[in-house]
């Protein structure tokens, strides 16, 4: 053997060698193949027999739950249609139970029909159907998720975007972050920094948000421009409202900021007056729903570390946008309610309800030029029971003119629960708020008291920079006469001081002095006036003048001015109404004069 025959020799051998190799190795792959197609093809038809199985179950379950239905229908309709005695109707429908009792049956006996077809679907061999064991399911689940995340791919324009969701001329919407699309766990738009200002007058922000999602239909998701936008979601949000010019909010109400629902969640509302922050309502999760001819608002949030929930709507009746505010805090025990009619931004006849644990104050008000008419209403408590109506004026400054009619005032309760107050509580009630201003005409036609003293009461008080002015205060002592007080409170941040003057008027002498114990009957002068000063915040009285037919002196002053100040403010407040204290005071201060 030549060298070149050896050479082809060696070659043939490697190559079959090769071949050998190649051919086990493709052997192995086939097999691997064919156990893996068996393995998926056992897995699908077991998933499709449970299926079927549950289809089953569920068919016969559906059909017993109709016949049970049907049957149970009509004996109730028979035995009410038994009860009438009509013998015509009660045939009739015995001919209906008939005629129902077959229908029932009949659907017993497709029952077997669509067992059979069942069986016949689990008698098909899926193992040797590979499209309906395998590749059908595939293919709806690749088809599906491919449906759902095409849309990933588009470009969202933003002010498109920003059209639809504030749909009103007078709302405008400004994206100025990202546009992203995410299909789970719904399909959804999800939008960073969105800012909706309102345009009334001039530009006001109303809200701006960190984090926004416009939830879509699934229909249409391939078509960009037919995209349907279901609700809109709203997170981490914040609102800033004037409440001096709540006007500017009502745009949002009148023309709909959008005809889809929006969803606010973890949000808070910063309330200004002006420049000058207020308070802040947070943990604010708001529903509004904007529908045609009407728009409704549901507000759960905390406000001063107390559950707050407002609802609001806004109904056309006739013609005329009616407004409903609910006003709602459990833990404390408040609510208010407030409807009206809103005609060219002035009110008719509103409706007003407020209460507070026994308070209740309800009535009929106008609402024009920011001025609020009370025209009716009646103010119920513990203490008091009457009738309240008046002007309160907003603009241009806070100012009212009302008169307080009361049927009845039990005093006793009333000097009770001031005294209930701690020392600091008490003296806080004399700090009027600078803001109030306006007149008051207060009065009551009966007065309850333990003693019967005073019968009844009529005043005209004015307020005026935190200072009170009391212009007329008269007091009917009934057969013993009447009083009458005039004065004013001065507040200060280091005094409270009430400077007055009184006229008493003694009618009957002889009962006057029988009411206090008082039996010597000589020197009681018939009218009495009393000039002075009372400290509100030390609790101490000064008399400047007192005289009778004649003026007293400046010894007999001061007496009777220690003489006041031991008995009726040696425990504060507690004893000025005490009225056994008076009497002995009464006694003291006559004896000494005698």
């Amino acid at each position: 053997m030549n060298y070149f025959n050896i050479k082809r020799y060696k070659f043939s051998t490697v190559t079959k060698s090769l071949n050998r190799l190649l051919v086990r190795l493709l052997d192995r792959v086939l097999n691997f193949t064919k156990f893996i197609n068996r393995l998926l093809v056992r897995l699908l038809v077991r998933l499709l027999v449970r299926l079927l199985d549950r289809v089953l179950n569920f068919t016969k379950f559906i059909n017993r739950l109709l016949v049970r239905l049907l049957v149970r229908l009509l004996n109730g309709v028979l035995n009410f249609i038994k009860s009438i005695n009509l013998k015509k109707i009660n045939n009739y429908f015995e001919d209906i139970k008939l005629a129902l009792k077959k229908t029932a049956k009949y659907l017993y006996s497709r029952k077997d029909n669509i067992l059979n077809i069942i069986n016949i679907i689990k008698e098909i061999k899926f193992r040797s159907n590979k499209f309906l064991y395998y590749h059908l399911p595939a293919a709806l689940i690749f088809f599906g998720l491919l449906y759902l995340a095409i849309p990933i791919f588009y470009t969202y324009d933003k002010p498109t975007i920003q059209k639809a969701i504030c749909k009103s001329e007078n709302v405008e919407c400004i994206i100025k972050g990202k546009v992203t699309y995410n299909f789970f766990p719904t399909p959804r738009l999800k939008i960073k920094d969105l800012t909706i200002n309102i345009h009334s007058n001039k530009k006001i922000t109303l809200l701006t948000a960190n984090d926004a999602s416009l939830k879509l239909s699934i229909k249409n998701l391939l078509a960009k421009d037919k995209h349907k936008i279901k609700k809109i979601m709203l997170s981490d949000f914040e609102t800033i409202i004037n409440l001096k010019k709540l006007k500017n909010y009502y745009a949002i109400f009148k023309n709909r900021i959008s005809s889809i629902p929006i969803f606010f969640t973890k949000g808070k509302i910063l309330l200004y007056e002006e420049k000058n922050y207020v308070a802040t309502i947070s943990d604010v999760n708001l529903i509004a729903k904007f529908l045609k001819g009407s728009s409704e608002a549901k507000l759960k949030g905390k406000f001063l570390n107390h559950d707050l929930v407002i609802n609001f709507s806004n109904k056309t009746t006739d013609s005329k946008p009616m407004i409903n505010l609910d006003f709602n805090m459990k833990d404390l025990n408040f609510y208010t309610k407030v409807s009206f009619f809103n005609l060219n931004k002035n009110i008719n006849n509103g409706k007003f309800l407020i209460k507070k644990d026994k308070n209740r104050i309800s009535g009929i008000f106008d609402y024009k030029d920011d001025q609020i008419t009370i025209l009716k209403s009646n103010i119920r408590n513990s203490f008091i029971d009457g009738k309240l109506i008046g002007r309160i004026i907003f603009l241009p400054y806070f100012d009212f003119n009302l008169d307080f009619n009361l049927n009845n005032i039990n005093f006793t309760r009333l000097h009770n629960y001031f005294l209930s107050l701690d020392i600091k509580e008490q003296k806080k009630l004399f700090k009027i708020n600078n803001k109030i201003n306006g007149k008051l005409n207060f009065s009551t036609e009966k007065v309850y008291s333990k003693h019967n003293l005073v019968k009844s009461f009529e005043s005209r008080i004015k307020f005026y920079n935190g200072n009170i002015e009391i212009e007329q205060f008269l007091i009917n002592l009934g057969k013993l006469g009447a009083a009458d007080i005039l004065g004013r409170i001065n507040n200060d941040k280091n005094y409270i001081n009430f400077k007055f003057e009184s006229n008493i008027f003694v009618d009957n002498k002889k009962k006057f002095l029988s009411k206090f114990g008082i039996y010597n009957k000589e020197n009681l002068p018939s009218n009495l006036f009393v000039q002075g000063n009372f400290d509100l915040e030390n609790i101490r009285a000064s008399f400047y003048e007192i005289s009778g037919e004649e003026q007293f002196n400046t010894e007999d002053i001061n007496f009777i001015e220690s003489e006041f100040n031991d008995f009726m403010l040696e425990n504060g407040f507690e004893d000025l109404f005490n009225f056994q204290k008076f009497k002995i005071f009464l006694k003291s201060v006559k004896d000494e004069k005698n």
